[in-house]
């Protein structure tokens, strides 16, 4: 388990740099639970996760997380209004099919929303695109016929998308092979996290 620790990708030290210690989380599509144990391990968090893989909720029990076994559209029905101080969807966004009323929910239910997501502007995949393909890379190692994304965003799309709703951004992050990219990241970064509140 130390060594889980010490080999944490970047991208969860920053999400763990703006998650207050002893605070109630809600981590949607959490996947194996290696974020929310990060989290457990480093601020004291108080934490429930939903997922729907059922191979990946085996993972989170092993590590003696909480997690319930849901699809995220319907798995924050059952919480009142502020039941956690932030709600996490890492990964997962993209997935989505109504995103807005997840989002909505994830305001409802929690304080602070922490998104991250895979850039599909990243300068590989616009590559791939140039010579006619569907992308591949790192961060998106699925063909076209196999995978789970639905939407295929781009960092300014998610800036954009929080102006529209009027979402304030309070943080954001962008990475590439585990390091931070500070310039032009729609273009250089791999992956985006992005803080917002109402």
């Amino acid at each position: 388990m130390a060594e889980r620790i010490n080999n944490t990708p970047l991208e969860y030290r920053k999400i763990a740099s703006v998650v207050q210690r002893d605070a109630k989380v809600l981590d949607l599509g959490c996947g194996d639970g290696d974020l929310m144990y990060y989290l457990m391990q480093t601020k004291n968090i108080n934490s429930q996760g939903i997922e729907i893989s059922e191979d990946a909720i085996y993972k989170c029990v092993e590590k003696g997380l909480t997690v319930f076994h849901s699809d995220i559209e319907g798995g924050m029905e059952a919480y009142p209004d502020k039941s956690f101080d932030y709600v996490i969807m890492h990964n997962s966004l993209q997935q989505v099919q109504k995103i807005d009323y997840v989002i909505e929910e994830c305001f409802r239910i929690g304080k602070k929303v922490v998104i991250g997501f895979p850039n599909f502007a990243y300068i590989w995949a616009r590559r791939d695109l140039f010579f006619g393909h569907s992308p591949v890379t790192k961060t998106l190692p699925y063909k076209w016929y196999n995978t789970p994304n639905l939407r295929f965003l781009s960092i300014k799309d998610f800036e954009s998308f929080c102006a529209e709703k009027k979402y304030k951004i309070s943080d954001k992050f962008f990475f590439a092979s585990n390091r931070e990219v500070k310039f032009l990241p729609n273009l250089l970064a791999q992956t985006a996290v992005f803080v917002i509140s109402k």
